[in-house]
């Protein structure tokens, strides 16, 4: 297979992870006789020094023609400027919303080696699996009207939470045929006792399970889903929700697994090609030294492989072959370790078989 991948290595240590990953799938296109090429572009605090803005239209046009899109991270201390025109994260908000990338794919399944590394009790944290479906171009991110004006000489900011019912039903859609083929379970998350667009949430999600219904489906408000994610993860299985539930959620699943450094996503739309990324930021305390960890993000790149390339062989290889490292003692200081990034890397790639 020829495939054109997209790097965009971002700020911070995300020029380092995803070397790692470019590193590990240029290995899985020699042994599996794939022609892979790497085109990098700049997003985020680097575009702006560069270019003045997060995301040019040329990087944008590069990453629609592209297979796939590989990204690092956005964003640290020099441009952290929240109240700016200018800020690192327009370019990730621009990139999902011109993909049309509506569904986040966040899979928590803890290792077993790794266990310790979570201020979990082990006993919690044995078989848990779940995958996040988060819905990722809605929401408070992008609703309007937004901004700031002053109201009876009072300064006011307004955030507006829309979602339309299609934008809502694709993302429980994605939920239910992910549940398939897992346990065939799915957990809808909402605030329906107090939001508007939560009570729509949940009538579409109605909808769907009455549908689907060879797929057991539960309603949660997301604070007792955030509680549940802590005191008893077993019980998911699929748990979809809005954006910004979503973005909050999956950090506190990271809990789960021991460390930000560990886990992937993937964000896919109806077509086109697929944005792939650790769910970890810039970190840029650590940043230039070594030490990041590589994990998430080359499990990123194994979703990469499954889902826009369609290459499950090849994904599941790399996948077996993170497990081998950690079980071999391959692991960055985040996870009890003492390696660095591209000593992680390296037995990754020669563990791949």
């Amino acid at each position: 297979m020829k495939a054109t991948i997209i790097v965009l290595p971002g700020d911070g240590v995300g020029p380092e992870v995803t070397a790692a990953a470019v590193q590990v799938l240029t290995s899985v296109a020699a042994r599996y006789g794939h022609d892979f090429s790497f085109p990098r572009h700049l997003i985020g605090g680097c575009s702006i020094d560069v270019h003045g803005i997060a995301l040019t239209d040329a990087t944008l046009d590069a990453c629609k023609a592209s297979d796939a899109v590989l990204l690092g991270a956005v964003g640290g201390p020099r441009w952290d400027n929240p109240g700016g025109a200018v800020r690192p994260e327009q370019g990730l908000l621009k990139i999902r919303k011109e993909l049309g990338l509506f569904g986040n794919l966040r899979p928590v399944k803890p290792h077993r080696m790794l266990l310790d590394a979570s201020p979990l009790k082990r006993e919690l944290l044995e078989g848990v699996d779940v995958m996040v479906v988060r819905e990722l171009t809605g929401g408070l991110y992008f609703g309007t009207p937004k901004g700031r004006d002053r109201v009876n000489g009072h300064e006011r900011a307004v955030d507006t939470m829309e979602y339309h019912d299609y934008e809502i039903r694709r993302v429980l859609e994605l939920a239910v045929a992910l549940a398939r083929g897992r346990r065939k379970k799915v957990t809808s998350v909402d605030k329906a006792n107090v939001l508007e667009t939560s009570r729509l949430w949940r009538q579409i999600a109605g909808a769907v399970a009455a549908e689907n219904p060879d797929v057991t489906f539960d309603h949660m408000l997301v604070d007792t889903a955030s509680m549940r994610l802590i005191s008893a993860p077993g019980s998911f299985d699929v748990l979809v929700t809005e954006n910004m539930f979503g973005d909050i959620l999956t950090d506190e699943a990271s809990v789960l697994a021991g460390s930000m450094g560990m886990l992937p996503s993937a964000s896919l739309g109806s077509q086109g090609p697929g944005l792939y990324e650790p769910i970890h930021g810039s970190a840029p305390d650590i940043a230039g030294r070594g030490i990041a960890n590589p994990i998430g993000t080359v499990l990123s790149a194994a979703m990469l492989l499954r889902h826009s390339l369609g290459l499950e062989k090849e994904a599941a290889a790399v996948e077996a072959a993170v497990d081998r490292a950690i079980v071999e003692g391959y692991r960055t200081a985040d996870i009890g370790g003492s390696r660095g990034t591209r000593e992680v890397a390296e037995a990754i790639v020669n563990l791949l078989h």
